[in-house]
Formats: C-alpha cells, structure tokens, sequence
C-alpha cells in the first residue's frame, strides 16, 4: 500500500508542477485535465502525507522511551501517534477503493407503486417527497419526467430526475422494494395494512455512452394527462419510445416541447438499458460475492417503514431507527452513510481476500 501511494504522490507532484508553469495555460483543455486530476487525487494525497507526519511523531517518542526523564511524555505521544496511524491507515484503505465511476452522475429515479391498490400509490407518493426532500437539503435538483397519478393523491409510477454534486454515490442504495406497515386513512376499523412500492435509481447515461441504434428505436406521440386522463395538454407532445429489441417503453410527458422530451426519454431510455446490462453481469457473480447492501436488483426488499411504531428498519444492514416522521421528511443521511460504510467495509473485505 504504501509503494502505491508513494507512486501516488509522486504524480501530484508532476501535476503541481505542470501547473505552475505559465505554458501549460495556452491549452484550456489540458489544465481542465489537470486540475480534475489534481483533485481526484489531493484526498488521497493529503492523508497520506498527515500519514507521514504521524509515522514521524511515533519514531520520535519511540526513541526518547529509554530516556528516564522523558519515558512518560514519550510514552503518551507514541500511544496518540500509534491511534492516528491506525485511523489513518484505514482511511487510505477507503480511499484506495476503486471508485465506482458512475458515483459523480445525476439520478433517475423510478418509483412504482406495488402490492396494496390505493394505499401502495399513496405510499409510492410518500417516497417520492421523501426523495425530494432529501435532494433540497443537498441543494440537488429535482425534475419530473412522468407521473401517472390517481384520484386520492397517490402515484401509480414516477420517473423524475435529480441533479447536483455525487447524487448517484448517495442515492445508488436505494434500489429495492420499500415495505410500508400503517393504517390507511380508508380503514374504518384501524387495522395496520401492508403495502410496498419499488424503487430504481439508474445513473443518468447519455446516448453517446450506450450503444443505442436511432433505428431500434420506435417514437409515439401522445398528449400529456393528468389523474383520471384528464388532459392537460391540447398538443402532443408527450412522446413514448418502444426500444423493439427489448421492449422497453419509456414515456415523458412533463416538459411542454416534443423535441425536450424525446431528448429526456432518450436519455431515460439509455440509463435503463445501461442498468438492464449492469444487472446481466451482476447476475454472474456468485451469493458470496455479493456486496452485504445487496446487489440493487429491485426484487430485494430493502426497507420497511413501520408507522404505528415509528420505526424505519434497513434489512441489509440490520439498521433500526426511531425517527420515522424526520426520515420520510427527508432525513436519509444516518441511513445512506451507514450502507455507504457497510458497502465500504465488505469491499475492504474483498480486496483482503484477492
């Protein structure tokens, strides 16, 4: 570990220095390059640097521990010394992690109301605010594709993308079944009901990153409508694409120009063909390599939110908290940065056994 961050400084270096020399600055392009580079590696650099210093403090008190006068002082700096050094090893085993190289994208996220009629719509809606919520108090971005809603306020299915600074590597856990546990506001006799709703986040792709043949592609058009078909939109331009390979239907129906919506399909379009091929080589992994967060295959059931007693429980991760009202406000973070970890450790794990 230590040759490879070794190497690893040494190539900041050489970027720090091209960086300083005024010539480098006649190609934009090149600088942009080096600055993204510059900063995907200072994490790593900077830690391995308080690394040394801390390997330095520990040779230092370890050498004064036979001299009588200083043995006590030396002996407390080489226990603090040797406690940075463990925590900061364990930090560059993260960060020498391969990073998943999706974590820097926006998100679609597809919700779909599941088993339990109108209570599983109502549910579907609650995540979706949940979702929106969250992405607020990150300062992302939220825009909806499509919606198909019913009378009472609930959604049948949702696509909507989020936008902003590492969506994907926050929000990537949360593909799965959601189960809800409460009692419908329907439900005379107070019984607590059982609904889910399934969730697919799908990293953003372009259609130049997939392979995607315009003529594969079949595109209707349709006009935009609201709960119970009312229509919205006198003209239309909602467009549906039918992917004739796979059969794949992808529908937009929220943006007001036909052309913005296409483009939004298309894009929409590709991410799930991209996920349909993650999910094939995903399938050829064997249970054991498996990561301990699972395997984001929307068949899991992931989460359950148990309303009468206010707890919210993560089965990949034996997670239970009692704070259900702030987390379907939007207070995922305690949730996604303990999967985060978990999925961090069990990599770990894997890479010790390679």
């Amino acid at each position: 570990m230590l040759e490879k961050l070794a190497a690893i400084e040494a190539k900041y270096s050489q970027i720090e220095a091209r960086l300083a020399v005024p010539e480098t600055y006649s190609d934009p392009q090149q600088v942009a390059r080096l600055n993204k580079e510059q900063n995907e590696l200072a994490p790593v650099v900077e830690t391995y640097r308080q690394y040394q210093k801390a390997q330095a403090r520990k040779e230092e008190s370890e050498a004064l521990l036979s001299d009588p006068e200083m043995k006590e002082l030396a002996q407390e700096e080489f226990l603090q010394a040797k406690a940075e050094l463990e925590r900061l090893e364990q930090e560059l085993q993260i960060l020498l992690l391969p990073k998943d190289p999706n974590d820097h994208k926006n998100v679609i996220m597809e919700i779909r109301a599941g088993v339990g009629g109108e209570e599983a719509a109502l549910f579907a809606h609650s995540l979706y605010r949940m979702y929106s919520m969250y992405a607020e108090s990150r300062r992302w971005k939220t825009e909806v594709n499509s919606v198909n809603e019913t009378e009472l306020g609930g959604v049948k299915e949702i696509s909507f993308t989020i936008e902003g600074d590492g969506v994907y590597s926050r929000l990537k856990y949360e593909s799965g079944v959601h189960r809800v546990q409460r009692v419908p506001e329907t439900e005379s006799g107070g019984r607590v009901h059982t609904s889910t709703a399934t969730v697919a986040v799908l990293p953003e792709m372009e259609e130049v990153e997939v392979q995607l043949n315009p003529a594969d592609v079949e595109m209707q058009v349709f006009r935009a409508s609201g709960a119970g078909g009312q229509h919205v939109n006198k003209t239309s331009s909602a467009v549906r694409l039918i992917h004739k390979p796979t059969g794949m239907v992808v529908e937009c129906q929220q943006e007001r120009s036909q052309f913005q919506n296409r483009d939004k399909a298309m894009r929409i379009l590709a991410s799930r063909l991209y996920e349909a091929e993650q999910e094939k080589i995903s399938g050829e992994f064997t249970a054991e390599r498996r990561s301990q967060v699972g395997t984001g295959m929307r068949n899991e059931r992931i989460r359950t939110y148990n309303f009468p007693q206010g707890r919210v429980t993560d089965h990949r991760i034996g997670l239970t908290l009692y704070k259900i009202e702030s987390i379907m406000d939007g207070g995922l973070d305690e949730i996604i940065d303990a999967l985060a970890a978990a999925s961090q450790a069990e990599r770990l794990k894997s890479e010790h056994f390679q």
